[in-house]
């Protein structure tokens, strides 16, 4: 059964729908993050990492509401940098990420569609997905220095693109279900094909210099998607040019996560009287290293907060581990010199046969 919206209804039920929008609208990340409704993906990025460092609670420890502030602040950059998520929060808020408490439904389309109206003359339907064309994926080389500062590398991309022409094509043939009257009291469905007529299109090159940016703590693998710069396709959308990173070799660090990892080679005097040194780090600044007690081949020192900056949370650092080598001296000793080693270190003769690779 269909009922007729008559004219004196419309105010309100517009009342009705705009009180339960307010009600569910929940939080305006746009605001939150600070940018534009048409934002693209590194922009929200810089965005939030920019907030991030300045709203952080450690930062704001007489603000009681600054874990509060930090919380709304993640929640609009998990959602805002998804693109489905985002998706469906500018067609229906915040409220419209979580179903649950409607049953994983429209809570608009289940209240109005119970009583089988519709508003102005329009039915409700299925809108058809836009076809599109390939993705592309690049491996983007890039230095650990880079990773851990942030960098943008620009890219000149050559693709080609569809551009229209002089006449016209049939296009978006697709097949639709149709009712006919065979006679009286009688009809059938059958499927019929529809087509359009479009302008004409050709294939042209085309290049254009893209930006990529480097985000301090990304990681081996990260993906970077910049929408519309895949595959042309002539009856919808391009795909999406895919940026994944690959990390360099460093001479100095390997990186495990968000920790660091590095050897020193030092010598036998330094390893029985203690030293002092500096490491350069991948930002410039010096680590300074230093050991008054006797160091061991395999000994690690461990540095808090010298490792690489976390991807999330770029205030927090993972771990520099620093492992030492030994570098014994060549030659022979006389025997004098092996009876002052003896007399200074006062050491016993330590020899015991094991198997290594077990750790016995």
């Amino acid at each position: 059964m269909r009922l007729t919206l008559s004219p004196e209804w419309i105010p309100v039920i517009v009342f009705i729908f705009v009180f339960i929008f307010e009600s569910l609208a929940g939080r305006d990340f746009y605001q939150i993050l600070g940018v534009a409704k048409n934002a693209n993906l590194n922009q929200i990025k810089k965005a939030y990492r920019k907030l991030a460092k300045e709203m952080h609670p450690d930062r704001n420890k007489d603000d009681p509401k600054a874990q509060e502030k930090f919380q709304d602040l993640a929640a609009a950059y998990e959602v805002l940098s998804d693109a489905d998520k985002r998706k469906t929060y500018d067609r229906h808020g915040e409220e419209g990420l979580n179903r649950d408490s409607f049953g994983g439904s429209d809570p608009f389309s289940s209240f109005f569609g119970d009583f089988g109206f519709s508003f102005f003359g329009q039915d409700n339907r299925e809108e058809r997905e836009t076809p599109k064309g390939g993705d592309v994926i690049i491996d983007l080389w890039v230095t650990l220095e880079e990773l851990y500062s942030g960098n943008f590398v620009e890219l000149v991309r050559n693709k080609v693109v569809f551009k229209q022409t002089s006449g016209t094509r049939k296009c978006n043939c697709r097949q639709e279900m149709v009712t006919r009257q065979l006679g009286p009291g009688r009809f059938q469905m059958m499927q019929q094909s529809v087509c359009d007529e479009c302008p004409n299109q050709e294939l042209v090159n085309e290049e254009k210099l893209l930006e990529i940016e480097i985000e301090p703590g990304m990681k081996d693998g990260q993906e970077q998607r910049i929408r519309g710069e895949g595959e042309p396709h002539i009856d919808g959308d391009p795909g999406d040019l895919v940026i994944k990173v690959r990390t360099s070799p460093h001479p100095i660090f390997e990186r495990r996560g968000d920790d660091l990892y590095t050897n020193v080679t030092i010598s036998l005097t330094d390893a029985l009287i203690g030293f002092e040194m500096t490491i350069p780090h991948l930002d410039g600044h010096k680590i300074n290293v230093k050991r008054d007690k006797i160091t061991w081949p395999g000994a690690r020192m461990r540095k808090p907060n010298e490792g690489m900056p976390n991807y999330e949370n770029n205030l927090s650092h993972g771990t520099l581990f620093i492992t030492f080598d030994v570098d014994f001296p060549k030659g022979e000793l006389t025997e004098e010199q092996r009876n002052q080693i003896k007399a200074l270190l006062q050491e016993p003769s330590k020899t015991k046969a094991y198997n290594g690779l077990r750790g016995y």
